[in-house]
């Protein structure tokens, strides 16, 4: 007999001062009585790269598989590469011209172990949960940065940099 679980909530948000610069992201993590906040920054990145990493780090936590997750972001970027098939289009065409490829990799391998929807809400207009995130994200990555700590890099976006760089040469 299968276990019935609760609907996991994820909250998340992405934040970059300068995109690139300093940058963060939020998560909130919702079941039943349960909540989880996570986040963490980057010295250079951009705000899509963040607000893709709070959903890979908010599914990444996860424990069990086949988890129905409603997920909640203020990134049109985020919500509609997953609910008008954007991300089906660049994973059937070899991701030939596609920003973030390296996350969009990572975001499908734990995508695919649960069962997620996605919901798209206005960022800075008072929604708790979203608020919270921005909150968190801005705290991790510029808040950090400016208080003089030294943020990892995104190794990610460097690589990606370098890419673009030796093309423009």
């Amino acid at each position: 007999m299968d276990i019935v679980r609760p609907t996991i909530f994820l909250f998340t948000d992405g934040a970059s001062s300068g995109n690139p610069g300093p940058g963060g992201y939020g998560v909130i993590l919702r079941c039943g009585s349960l909540e989880k906040e996570m986040s963490g920054g980057f010295a250079r990145t951009t705000n899509n790269r963040m607000e893709l990493l709070a959903v890979i780090v908010g599914l990444e936590a996860i424990k069990w598989e086949k988890a129905v997750v409603e997920v909640y972001s203020d990134s049109s970027y985020v919500v509609k590469a997953l609910n008008e098939g954007w991300l089906q289009n660049w994973e059937r065409k070899g991701w030939k011209k596609v920003k973030n490829v390296d996350l969009w990799q990572r975001f499908l391998a734990v995508y695919k172990r649960h069962k997620v929807t996605f919901n798209w809400v206005k960022g800075h207009a008072g929604h708790p949960e979203n608020e919270r995130c921005d909150a968190l994200a801005v705290a991790a990555g510029s808040g950090a940065f400016a208080a003089g700590v030294q943020l990892p890099l995104d190794e990610g976006y460097e690589k990606l940099k370098v890419e673009e760089d030796n093309i423009l040469l």
